[in-house]
C-alpha cells in the first residue's frame, strides 16, 4: 500500500512539473541588450495545440500608457501595445515551441521567427527570434509570473 501511495504521488509530482514546462502562463520580459523589465506576456493556447502571446502590461519606466505600434507594417499597425499579440501561430516541436510561429518586436516593428524553449522546468523561458536559421538570431530570457 505504502508502494502505491508513493507511486501515486510521484505521478502527480511529475505531472506538475510538466504541466509548468508549457509556455502557458504569464510571463515577464527582459531586454537582452539592456536587461531591464519590458513588459508582462500572457501566451494562451488558442487551440489546435498552436499559442498565442499578447503584452498584458508594460514595464519600462519610460513606456507610456497609450502607446501605439507606430513601427508595425502589418495588421497591428497603430494598434495599442497593451493588448497586442506579439507572439502567433507557435505549435509544438519535441521539446521546443516553434513550429513557424511568429515574434513580433513592436520597438522596431519587425517580425521575425520564433523558438521558444521551457527552462528550469518551466520558470523560464528561452525565446529565441531570428530570420532563417536559428543561429541568426537572438534569445531572450523571460521569467514565468504566474
Amino acid at each position: 500500500m505504502k508502494k502505491l501511495i508513493a507511486a501515486t504521488a510521484l505521478g502527480l509530482v511529475s505531472g506538475l512539473v510538466q504541466a509548468q514546462a508549457t509556455p502557458v502562463g504569464l510571463w515577464k520580459t527582459i531586454d537582452d541588450e539592456t536587461k531591464t523589465e519590458k513588459a508582462l506576456v500572457r501566451i494562451t493556447e488558442v487551440g489546435g495545440g498552436m499559442l498565442s502571446g499578447r503584452i498584458e502590461k508594460l514595464l519600462a519606466a519610460d513606456a507610456k500608457p497609450d502607446a501605439k505600434c507606430d513601427k508595425c507594417s502589418d495588421d497591428r499597425k497603430d494598434k495599442p501595445m497593451v493588448g497586442l499579440e506579439i507572439i502567433r501561430s507557435v505549435a509544438k516541436d519535441g521539446e521546443v515551441w516553434g513550429g513557424g510561429g511568429t515574434i513580433l518586436d513592436s520597438a522596431k516593428g519587425k517580425i521575425y521567427k520564433v523558438r521558444i524553449t521551457p527552462i528550469e522546468a518551466g520558470k523560464k523561458l528561452e525565446v529565441r527570434g531570428y530570420m532563417g536559421a536559428p543561429m541568426f538570431g537572438r534569445t531572450q530570457t523571460w521569467i514565468r509570473v504566474e
